[in-house]
């Protein structure tokens, strides 16, 4: 466990860095990198803004764990077991598997209709919880995001087969776009 947390934090750590140099990278040929990382008065943050500062607060997070790595700080730090026993592979199996088939289906069947189905899959299946609380979230929050995305920022997410998305989203577009 304690090697793990070593690794883990270098890997994200390694992983902060390319975020920020990529975010950092000019929009424009000819412009020079990090200028779009700021905030400009009267037109807004530029289009590296939130990934470069977000990076560079995992960064730091990283940093941290790396420092109470070595002081033996957390929890982690101090345990000589196995990063994990047979229940965490068995869910990292279960987990993992739930969200390959959600990107799977999202091609098939559509963003909101996947996330409705990995939602109903991991709430009711996994976490156990009751119907009346599972179907509502994986009905609810496809909904939400449809209304987020696609009618608020206009920004819409893939949509699957063509067929879906003529009988489902054309009429929800003509409703509210």
């Amino acid at each position: 466990m304690r090697l793990a947390e070593l690794i883990m934090a270098l890997v994200l750590a390694a992983f902060s860095g390319y975020l920020m140099y990529k975010s950092g990278a000019p929009a424009w040929p000819g412009e020079p990198w990090f200028e779009n990382i700021w905030y400009v008065p009267d037109e807004g943050p530029g289009g590296g803004f939130w990934p470069f500062w977000l990076s560079g607060i995992m960064l730091l997070s990283c940093v941290w764990i790396v420092i109470n790595w070595v002081r033996r700080a957390s929890p982690p730090s101090k345990d000589t077991g196995p990063y994990l026993d047979m229940y965490g592979v068995r869910m990292m199996v279960l987990v993992g598997g739930g969200v390959t088939a959600f990107i799977v289906l999202t091609e098939i069947i559509s963003m909101y209709a996947a996330m409705a189905v990995f939602l109903l899959y991991y709430l009711r299946f996994l976490g156990r919880h009751p119907w009346r609380v599972t179907l509502s979230v994986a009905v609810g929050m496809p909904i939400f995001m449809f209304f987020f995305f696609d009618v608020a920022m206009t920004l819409p997410l893939p949509k699957g087969l063509r067929a879906v998305e003529d009988t489902v989203f054309t009429p929800l577009y003509d409703i509210f776009l």
